[in-house]
């Protein structure tokens, strides 16, 4: 039997937190087992942006990513910024990728200096040290010189760097299909079959 993918994804506190959303949403559809980290930015975001009532954390979770049910009934697992104990903070966890999406220019720049204050930081610093796939969605513009040097930098350590910059060439018509465009290629970086754009040079017939 095939393994089940075990995905980590994180939401921070950069304006485009439906990126983040939309990637759980289909990694659960997927059927992955996937652990979930949103920071107190990101959960600002989630009510700024997309009009959550986060008052009651796990309810949004079950609510609007789990389809209504318990998130445990579809493998979806979230953890507070302070659980040190929790699995994705050690390196023998068997995670095969961790997904910062969209990652703010602080979260990026802790990571790219190996700092730990939090579960998220942990994580990625885990990810680098075993050589597992860390993929950064950096939303922000413009950039400086020194965000560009961060993210220089964790490119030089392995980290891939998928900017929220969504295409055209597949003609999209509303935002949705600009969502799902980048929440795409972001599957694509974590090798995980989707049919959320078409593709360039394929009809609609596919």
């Amino acid at each position: 039997m095939k393994k089940k993918p075990i995905l980590i994804v994180a939401i921070t506190g950069a304006s485009g937190a439906v990126y983040g959303i939309r990637l759980v949403q289909e990694l659960v559809r997927k059927h992955c087992k996937v652990h979930l980290l949103i920071t107190e930015a990101g959960w600002q975001v989630l009510h700024e942006e997309l009009d959550w009532d986060v008052t009651d954390r796990d309810s949004a979770i079950q609510t609007y990513l789990a389809g209504g049910k318990p998130a445990v009934d579809v493998d979806l697992h979230y953890h507070g910024m302070r659980e040190f104990t929790a699995p994705i903070a050690s390196g023998s966890y068997r995670a095969d990728a961790m997904v910062v999406i969209p990652c703010s220019m602080g979260t990026l720049s802790a990571i790219a200096h190996g700092s730990s204050r939090n579960l998220l930081e942990r994580t990625a610093d885990v990810m680098l040290k075993e050589k597992k796939k860390l993929l950064l969605v950096p939303r922000e513009t413009p950039l400086n010189t020194i965000q560009l040097e961060n993210m220089y930098r964790l490119s030089q350590t392995g980290a891939h760097i998928l900017p929220a910059m969504p295409g055209f060439y597949h003609k999209p018509g509303t935002i949705d299909d600009l969502i799902n465009f980048l929440v795409g290629k972001t599957m694509d970086a974590l090798g995980i079959d989707h049919q959320l754009f078409q593709r360039w040079g394929e009809d609609d017939d596919g």
